[in-house]
């Protein structure tokens, strides 16, 4: 018995890729090996954000970097970062940021659930930009203009969810900020892959970057990357870091946190509860160092192997649909897409999911096109042999009667 049936939880089969609430992505064994020996040993928290920093900066091209716990929690102390700067005082004072530059710009098109990250650190969100081109009712996008309008003595960053439909172009919107020494936040917790895009968002400016760590890099999955300015960096570990400690013995590592630069030591802040463990950082940093170094053709290759297994196992079913995407084409990870007939099934992609999670070994596919009645099976964090139980179940569920 494995530790889930010692525990009576059922494992699934995921289909549906990274998501958070299917445990994110399958740890390597190396990185697994390597949090398990983190954990033998008593070690400076400090000091290991600043090695981790430097590995973070080392392959994403930025000035210095942090493991936070989760994408989420980055963009939290990112926000918190601009807020305060490397005042201790104001660090002390959030979330309450009455009497302080607050506001924070962001493109309405650009504004999500994640939208919590933000206003958690005291932030207030100042929204530009209509919808007009996403629901019909024009052609225009958001432009770089609209956004420069919105700045004010009030404005301390603009966030910036990194999609390849989000306007304006990052460059144009770095280019606002920088003509008013503003930051720009990058959610880019979802971008990987492809790997070049650790570097793509701070080379094209951003002052700060927000990554998984659980899902493309495979480290823990209660693990993010915030990377960027050096300074702002600085300020998010200090809001996040233990700070239980006496003046006269602090000793903070100086490539991380310049105490110089500090008119005080700050008490707890804001992202105490944002703290992450000597095992996860080690994980991370393992996983982050193993990820820029994996040949994405070989895994690619592997995973369309899977994929093409189960369009040959769907084969004579008349009323789906499958068409096989390749990495190369999807820009991230191959992808199977199974267009339903759903008047013939008598059933909807929801309901064909649904019967799908049911059962000793539930099968969990992508629903965002379920809308469309398309079912997309992600290979991201199946394990070799999963594509056997995945067709089976298939061909079970779409073959049965209504």
């Amino acid at each position: 018995m494995n530790i889930y049936d010692q525990l009576g939880v059922r494992r699934r089969i995921n289909a549906a890729g990274t998501l958070t609430r299917l445990g994110g992505s399958l740890m390597p064994p190396e990185v697994l090996e390597a949090m398990t020996e983190a954990a033998q040993c008593s070690v400076d928290i400090a000091e290991l954000q600043a090695r981790a920093s430097a590995v973070i900066a080392e392959c994403s091209g930025a000035e210095a970097g942090l493991v936070t716990s989760g994408a989420a929690a980055a963009l939290t102390l990112g926000t918190a970062a601009c807020l305060t700067g490397l005042d201790v005082a104001r660090m002390e004072r959030l979330p309450d940021t009455e009497g302080m530059p607050n506001e924070v710009i962001m493109c309405r098109t650009h504004r999500t659930a994640y939208d919590h990250a933000v206003r958690a650190a005291g932030a207030r969100i100042r929204e530009v930009g209509f919808n007009d081109r996403i629901v019909g009712a024009g052609v225009r996008g958001v432009e770089a203009w609209e956004i420069e309008t919105a700045i004010t003595p009030q404005t301390v960053a603009i966030a910036y969810t990194a999609s390849a439909m989000n306007e304006p172009p990052l460059r144009e919107v770095v280019a606002v900020a920088r003509a008013y020494a503003l930051a720009v936040i990058v959610d880019a917790a979802a971008q990987l892959p492809p790997a070049e895009n650790l570097r793509r968002f701070i080379a094209e400016g951003a002052a700060l970057v927000a990554f998984s760590g659980g899902k493309a890099i495979r480290g823990p999955q209660s693990t993010g990357i915030l990377c960027g300015r050096r300074d702002l960096i600085a300020a998010a570990a200090l809001q996040q870091l233990d700070m239980d400690i006496a003046p006269e013995t602090w000793n903070p590592p100086q490539d991380l946190i310049p105490r110089q630069a500090l008119r005080g030591i700050p008490h707890h802040g804001l992202g105490r509860g944002f703290k992450v463990g000597k095992e996860e950082i080690v994980g991370l940093i393992v996983a982050l160092q193993r990820f820029v170094k994996t040949d994405p053709t070989a895994e690619n290759a592997a995973r369309e192997r899977q994929l093409a297994a189960i369009a040959e196992g769907l084969s004579g079913i008349p009323y789906v649909a499958v068409r096989l995407l390749p990495a190369v084409e999807t820009g991230r990870y191959p992808l199977l897409e199974l267009r339903l007939d759903e008047v013939t099934l008598g059933r909807t992609a929801w309901g064909i999911s649904l019967e799908l999670q049911r059962g000793d070994l539930p099968v969990h596919l992508h629903e965002r096109r379920a809308a469309e009645g398309i079912l997309t099976v992600n290979p991201a964090a199946l394990r070799d042999g999963d594509e056997q139980v995945v067709t089976a179940r298939l061909r079970a569920v779409l073959t049965k009667r209504a």
